[in-house]
Parts: structure tokens; sequence; C-alpha cells
């Protein structure tokens, strides 16, 4: 491993190194990783528009899968910018809190796709218009996880609110395998505000941690399960409901 870049933003502790090895595959990656250990994004040296990670590419086929002509999309949490990159051609807009996340993005990845806004994605989402997008990409992290402003059933209601009648919010999340409060508390309040949810999950060992995508939707959801990248549905048990 060759550490190219090593700080602490006001959000974060900020590594950024190149690897010949990532997950168990060899090649060339440059990584951008989270003071947790969490990788936040990774870039084949080798072919640089090939998506690495698998989430993205499950949380992509959902949305082409779901609505082939979706155009409007609003997204929180930029990472090395993969999944605006992709969708460079399209209406999007993107919120990230650490503005060094964004800077890390061009300078080390090459990132250079929609203008990416400064600060809060909450308080950004705020200000759109209502019945805007078709969907919402929610892929933000902090030391502890989800930040609960993004979890709650106010958020949700917010959701719902700049969706139009057909859009959809996607949640990159993790938790523990098996049965994680906290996920399904997310999954329950999703289900408040939207008809329809499923939860999709990469397999993993008892205990370890889990990476998760969860959807909502006011019409019935579709996957074709080989285009998940690896991704399988879960049925998660009731949770409770995060207020707020």
């Amino acid at each position: 491993m060759k550490v190219l870049y090593r700080d602490k933003s006001e959000q974060h502790e900020l590594t950024v190194y190149d690897t010949r090895r990532l997950y168990g595959e060899q090649g060339k990656f440059r990584v951008l990783q989270f003071s947790d250990d969490a990788v936040q994004g990774a870039l084949d040296l080798e072919r640089p528009s090939r998506i690495v990670l698998e989430y993205p590419r499950a949380m992509l086929h959902l949305m082409e899968r779901n609505d082939p002509q979706y155009h409007r999309v609003f997204v929180v949490g930029h990472g090395i910018g993969t999944i605006p990159a992709y969708l460079s051609d399209r209406q999007v807009k993107v919120a990230e809190l650490d503005a060094e996340v964004v800077r890390l993005s061009r300078h080390f990845f090459g990132y250079t796709g929609p203008d990416v806004r400064i600060g809060d994605g909450r308080e950004l989402l705020e200000q759109e218009e209502s019945g805007t997008y078709d969907y919402i990409v929610i892929d933000a992290f902090s030391a502890a996880g989800t930040p609960e402003q993004f979890t709650n059933q106010s958020f949700f209601a917010l959701v719902k609110d700049k969706l139009d009648a057909d859009g959809a919010v996607l949640l990159n999340v993790f938790g523990r395998s098996g049965n994680d409060k906290l996920v399904n508390a997310i999954y329950t309040t999703l289900g408040t505000q939207f008809t329809y949810t499923r939860a999709f999950a990469l397999p993993a060992e008892p205990n370890d941690v889990q990476n998760r995508i969860l959807i909502g939707s006011h019409r019935p959801i579709d996957a074709h399960i080989k285009q998940m990248a690896g991704f399988v549905e879960q049925c998660l048990e009731e949770g409770y409901i995060i207020e707020g």
C-alpha cells in the first residue's frame, strides 16, 4: 500500500492510497478511506471507467430497472463521485458536507462530473421544489454510520415531498449481518412514508459489518438479482420508528 494523502478535515480523517489488492482482487486501485477503515470509493487505475464497488452498481441497476427514462437525481454524499460521474449526462445535484472530500475526488480520482454543493444534504434538499426528482440517493456517512438526520420519519417525509409521483429513494447503509436493530428501524421508518420497500444486502459472516441497500417507492419495485452485483434480497424484521 502506498499512501498518497492522509489528513484530518473538519468532518473526517481521510486517507488516499494505492494498492495492488482490494477485496481479494488483484490489480491497481486507488482508494479513499475514512478513519474507521471504511472504503468510501475505489478507482481501477487500469480501467478508470469501471465501477469497482458493488453498491453503486446495484443502486444504478435499481434506478435503471425501475425507471429507464429517469433524468433528475439528487445525491447526498459524494465520496470519489462514482454515482454522479456515471450520471453526468442527466440532471443531477450533489450535496457533500466535507469540502476536502470533493477536492480529493478531483485531485486524486479525476472527478469531472456535475458540480457539488458544499453543505448539509438535508438542508440543501429542503430548498428544492416539491415533486422535482425521479430519484434521491442517500450515501452519507459519519464515524457512527448513516447520520440520523437521514434516517428519521421527518426526513423520509421530506424526501417523499421532493420526489415525483413515481420516484424512489435509495439508501446505502451499514449494519451487523443478521438482526441489526438500527437497520430494522431505518427500514420500518422508511415504510411509514412509502407504500413499497425492499432491502438488499451483500452476503456476510455472522456479526460482520454488512452493506445494505434500502429502497422506498409508491409503486412496485423491480430488481433483476443477477444484475445486483452480488446483493441479495433480505426480509428485515419490524423495528422501531425513528422519530424526529
